[in-house]
């Protein structure tokens, strides 16, 4: 049996070409009414010069960023989806790379030797799906920061993400409830709860110095949670 992290794998190398044109279409409403606004609110707020964004996806941060002057680095662990980025990179925007790096890879310091201190900001949205591989990378992230330096994660918030199961820590099923019927094979995802996300932090190194619960405006409910921290002295 395949493990977790290799569905998960799987599913996005089956799903790119429906989730670039979701993303560039606006089709995912949370996203255009919160999410994407809050992560770069979150971002824009720390005002870096060199950005850093794992699980890019098809590279929306960085297109965003890049045409405002930031000078970013995209790294993903699907071939595709860094061909979509590469491809959508705004012509006029300042020039970003954008490299295959799984997590696993990054884990074990694939970064740490030509980036090491080199980013004022490193963003994650909605690419945290494992268990301990989570933690593993998180805890790679330290070294890469430049002094002062911030890193912005935003994932489903729990309470949304709860719904009839019990809220604890755990392995749940994937679902592309809401997405068009182009997408398939849903992977699994591993659910944290708030004080867990809190606590992985803590323990990968970090401090939390901002903790926000964006809402929905029409249901009033959290769309996410955002969390920034800074490296422990």
């Amino acid at each position: 049996m395949p493990s977790r992290d290799d569905q998960i794998l799987r599913t996005w190398e089956a799903n790119v070409r429906p989730w670039t044109q979701a993303v560039r279409a606006g089709d995912i409403a949370s996203r255009v009414a919160v999410t994407n606004g809050a992560v770069l609110g979150a971002v824009r707020a720390l005002a870096p010069r060199r950005l850093l964004d794992l699980g890019c996806g098809e590279g929306w941060i960085c297109h965003t960023l890049a045409a405002e002057g930031v000078h970013c680095v995209g790294t993903d662990a699907i071939a595709g989806l860094i061909e979509a980025a590469r491809a959508g990179h705004p012509v006029t925007g300042t020039p970003a790379h954008y490299e295959v790096v799984p997590y696993a890879d990054v884990a074990v310091g694939a970064l740490a030797a030509r980036h090491a201190g080199a980013f004022d900001v490193i963003v994650c949205n909605f690419a945290l799906f494992g268990a301990e591989s989570v933690e593993a990378l998180v805890t790679a992230l330290p070294p890469l920061l430049a002094p002062e330096g911030h890193f912005v994660m935003q994932t489903l918030h729990p309470a949304a993400a709860s719904t009839d199961a019990p809220y604890t820590d755990g392995w749940r099923e994937g679902s592309w409830a809401g997405f068009s019927s182009d997408f398939r094979d849903p992977a699994p995802w591993y659910f944290r709860t708030i004080g867990s996300w809190v606590a992985l932090l803590h323990r990968c190194g970090f401090q939390l110095t901002a903790l926000r619960e964006p809402v929905h405006p029409h249901t009033g409910a959290p769309a996410s949670l955002l969390l920034v921290a800074e490296p422990r002295p």
